[in-house]
């Protein structure tokens, strides 16, 4: 994306300019609060999406490594809801409201009383893996609702969602969560299933859950009938989105950053800690001093999106060295010109992408903003 958007911000996030009155802020924002300004494009596209499953028909391998990941596992539909079927029991108490998630054959069953009245609502969908935390939606009068509670695996029950305030609602429906906008329904599918979101239109019948192949690929139909016996065999017509040949900025900030946020939807963000910022990964990238649009910085050269996320910071220390020298002995070549590191040759990213707790998450992010930590230093917003 290069723009005069992305220019501005530039400016204004090295300090070559400031922003006295929030003008730019506001102007991205929209009055929109917390809603990606990046449709999900390719979630967009006109065909029909045809499911992993008819992948792996030909990319056998790539959808087997694929499906342990954690994008698989984005949205899940409350009959295969493996957080809710294992915790079939959930309890919370917040000042005079009682919550409970109780497990009822393949539903769950979402309750909130204040002693005197009670709202009762099956739980439609499950948002997040769960690695971190996961979110429930449900409807009421006709619109979607975000459950004001999360599940948390670090301490393997519930607490609230991230952003709510923590003083008590004044009313029953305010405590069993918030009513999201179309543009926020619109968001949330399109970046946690395939197939579901359609120009302005979201489309439930035909969504497949998770973040699969046709994601970021586009949907499969024309390529599986070109293909396919009495297919026409127009190959170019069924040819699939390549994304070899995007370059790191493109990878970072408008294929990976249209859900993880790119720089300019987390200027669109209004009423949030700063904090949570280290949870955009995109953005925080984009802030690091060696931030290009070379390849080697972009998101998949650390990570593999057709792989469950690499664990051990060790994994990642040949990614490093693939622009920093090992050591002051080995001569800069074309490839590698950055210095190497006076402290260590391994572990990089336990120091130079440290761990931080974000507010009410239950859950430490790698920090993506590379740069040199110190004792005593603030966290970088």
């Amino acid at each position: 994306m290069k723009n005069l958007i992305r220019l501005s911000l530039i400016i204004v996030l090295t300090g070559i300019v400031t922003d006295p009155f929030g003008w730019l802020h506001n102007s991205f924002a929209g009055g929109k609060g917390m809603v990606l300004t990046q449709s999900p494009t390719r979630n967009n596209q006109k065909g029909k999406y045809l499911g992993p499953q008819v992948c792996a028909a030909c990319h056998t391998e790539i959808v087997k490594g694929y499906l342990p990941s954690g994008m698989s596992k984005a949205l899940e539909g409350i009959s295969n809801c493996q957080i809710l079927a294992s915790h079939p029991d959930l309890k919370y108490k917040d000042a005079q409201y009682s919550y409970q998630i109780r497990r009822q054959g393949n539903q769950s069953i979402y309750e909130v009383t204040d002693g005197r009245e009670t709202f009762s609502t099956p739980i439609l969908y499950c948002f997040g893996q769960g690695k971190s935390g996961q979110t429930y939606v449900f409807k009421h009068n006709g619109s979607f609702y975000e459950s004001r509670l999360s599940f948390y695996s670090e301490i393997d029950g519930l607490d609230l969602t991230i952003g709510y305030a923590e003083d008590p609602p004044p009313a029953l429906i305010d405590a069993a969560g918030r009513k999201l906008s179309q543009d926020e329904t619109l968001s949330c599918f399109g970046c946690h299933s395939t197939g579901s979101v359609h120009g302005r239109e979201l489309d439930l019948e035909n969504l497949i859950p998770g973040v699969t192949c046709e994601s970021c690929h586009g949907p499969g139909e024309k390529h599986v009938a070109s293909f396919s016996e009495g297919g026409n065999g127009n190959l170019a017509a069924g040819k699939m989105e390549s994304l070899g040949e995007l370059d790191g900025d493109d990878i970072s900030q408008n294929l990976c950053g249209k859900c993880h946020r790119s720089v300019e939807d987390v200027f669109a963000l209004t009423n949030t800690n700063p904090l949570n910022n280290v949870r955009f990964q995109p953005y925080r990238m984009f802030k690091s001093r060696c931030y290009s649009t070379d390849r080697r910085i972009g998101c998949t050269a650390c990570h593999n999106p057709h792989e469950p996320t690499a664990e051990g910071s060790k994994i990642y220390d040949s990614k490093c060295l693939a622009c920093h020298l090992p050591d002051n002995k080995t001569a800069k070549s074309d490839e590698r010109t950055s210095p190497p590191c006076p402290v260590a040759s391994q572990d990089c990213v336990s120091c130079h992408m440290p761990k931080i707790d974000a507010p009410q998450a239950h859950f430490k992010f790698t920090d993506h903003r590379i740069r040199i930590v110190r004792n005593g230093d603030t966290f970088p917003h």
